[in-house]
């Protein structure tokens, strides 16, 4: 069974654009990249789209539709009624390169800047142990595929373009918590995330969570704890006190 959908697709570049409308052939079982695919090979073929698996594992093909950051291939068509108009858009977060395709060379950036794990220096390769209670509890973490919708709908960069400089994101702060829990990781992590990588501009919303593909609660299981740790550090005044005797001078 097929029908005739009706779609509003952004087309443009970095100096400008608008939303065009289309009909596209959508048939049973199609996702929202199927039609895009469709609407490439009849209607438009200079469309711009980043995609690579079509699995919902690469994280390429990430794009609002309707307003709700969402990978294309995960989005099914018979969630939509069939008179719904569809609207594709860009990332709203990162500079549009052309049509749905943006710049997210933030991100990479953002990665470089988080120093790489770093284990005791007395532990030498092969000796490391863990625990499986610490395996686990990072683990969720390692689902990410770097879709980077969480950072598309933070609005601490999404509505604040002069906040990228100092925050990283939530994929990223996430990136620091998961570290922060290895048990063999020698770095100081809180004192990183508070003051390189902008930790206290969360305010804990939830919306990272509410898109993440994946289902990572990356705000329960990672930023809130992360701030925890932080606030137990830097403003308990038992930990403050013990700091300052450590401090003082024998």
């Amino acid at each position: 069974m097929s029908y005739k959908g009706k779609f509003r697709v952004w087309r443009g570049d970095s100096e400008g654009g608008e939303l065009k409308d289309y009909e596209v052939e959508v048939n049973e079982g199609e996702v929202v990249l199927d039609v895009i695919h469709r609407l490439q090979a009849t209607q438009a073929p200079d469309l711009a789209v980043r995609w690579n698996c079509k699995a919902g594992k690469c994280g390429s093909c990430s794009a609002e539709v309707n307003g709700m950051p969402k990978l294309m291939c995960m989005c099914r068509m018979n969630t939509f009624a069939e008179d719904e108009v569809v609207t594709v858009t860009p990332m709203r977060t990162f500079p549009v390169m052309r049509d749905l395709v943006t710049d997210v060379s933030y991100n990479y950036t953002k990665a470089r800047e988080i120093p790489a794990f770093k284990p005791p220096a007395d532990v030498k390769p092969g000796e490391y142990r863990m625990q499986q209670v610490d395996v686990e509890r990072s683990q969720e973490f390692r689902k990410c595929i770097e879709c980077f919708l969480c950072q598309n709908t933070c609005h601490v960069i999404r509505d604040h373009e002069e906040n990228k400089e100092s925050f990283s994101g939530p994929r990223f702060l996430m990136r620091i918590a998961e570290l922060d829990m290895h048990p063999l990781d020698a770095a100081d992590r809180q004192n990183e995330a508070q003051e390189q990588h902008g930790l206290g501009f969360c305010n804990i919303t939830k919306c990272c969570t509410e898109v993440c593909p994946e289902h990572i609660k990356i705000t329960d299981n990672a930023l809130i704890p992360m701030k925890e740790r932080v606030v137990d550090r830097k403003y308990d005044p038992l930990v403050w006190l013990g700091n300052k005797i450590r401090r003082r001078p024998a």
